[in-house]
């Protein structure tokens, strides 16, 4: 299982923004109710990650290969 504090504190350390969020709506419809969006300073002024999913462990699963493909260094 993936620390998620740790895993957010070196991503923050790289100068990265991530914001989790949980849809009260699409819970409460089962769709994909966790979003979760990473940009800042690593990347082009455009560019971010970005899933929704039906976990948080689901984005992370998503995302964070996407993140190490940019560079960035992510503790296991």
């Amino acid at each position: 299982m993936v620390d998620v504090e740790r895993v957010m504190k070196a991503l923050a350390d790289q100068g990265v923004t991530v914001l989790f969020k949980a849809d009260a709506e699409r819970m409460r419809d089962g769709v994909r109710p966790w979003t979760f969006v990473a940009n800042g300073a690593p990347f082009h002024e455009d560019m971010l990650v970005r899933t929704d999913a039906a976990s948080v462990e689901a984005c992370l699963k998503i995302c964070l290969p996407q993140l190490r493909d940019r560079g960035l260094v992510i503790p296991e």
